[in-house]
């Protein structure tokens, strides 16, 4: 490929979307106002922008990932202005989601990416998965209408309930369910007690989903 060539097959692509993704790991937000995104994420930007960390949990936005340990939050920023911000998150793979009116989703803190303003968001923790596993879980609820930008480690799998999952390769879940966290005394005694994985979720009733990735975050890992 010569030089001409490859500019010319890696220029951003024209889109109409607001979150448009420029390949499975880059996303191009086009700012025209303010867009909430994941701290450190910026890796270019065009046009008349301006960057505002928050991290204040008692603030109108909030870091959204709470160390399990230290008890410090990654903080987000706002973006303002007009242009195009370019983010992506230590070559995870980025999900784009479009919520109606009304649809929620809960996602892990650590694997939101960015959001539209106007999505509605709640953090809380799960459950008392906190006091039972070193992993911990601080979810954000993110309620539409608005674009959603979520990242999983590798591709995704959907599942329905009934189902448990682990809670370190446990992404989000539809805003209309409340997973449980049980104890499987079966896998306490076959892979050690010092295991998270003798922790589960578990995810009842008929409806909704849950997004699971194929790898295992450990606690304040990105």
């Amino acid at each position: 490929m010569d030089l001409d060539d490859f500019v010319t097959a890696n220029a951003p692509r024209e889109g109409h979307d607001r979150f448009e993704l420029e390949n499975s790991k880059l996303l191009d937000v086009d700012v025209d106002g303010s867009v909430l995104v994941k701290a450190g994420s910026m890796v270019a930007f065009e046009g008349d922008l301006s960057f505002t960390g928050k991290s204040s949990a008692e603030g109108g936005l909030t870091g959204f990932l709470k160390q399990a340990a230290s008890g410090e939050g990654t903080p987000v920023m706002s973006v303002e202005g007009t242009g195009n911000v370019y983010v992506a998150d230590q070559g995870k793979r980025i999900q784009v989601l479009d919520l109606d009116a009304g649809e929620s989703i809960s996602v892990n803190g650590n694997d939101v990416l960015a959001f539209e303003d106007r999505v509605d968001y709640e953090i809380g923790t799960v459950g008392s998965l906190a006091g039972a596993s070193a992993a911990g879980l601080t979810n954000v609820y993110l309620t539409g209408p608005g674009m959603v930008a979520i990242t999983t480690h590798g591709d995704p799998l959907v599942l329905t309930p009934p189902v448990k999952t682990d809670p370190q390769a446990t992404v989000a879940w539809s805003g209309d369910l409340s997973p449980g966290i049980e104890t499987n005394r079966s896998l306490s005694d076959m892979v050690g007690q010092s295991s998270d994985e003798r922790y589960q979720m578990s995810f009842d009733g008929e409806e909704g989903f849950v997004v699971v990735q194929p790898y295992e975050e450990s606690p304040g890992q990105p």
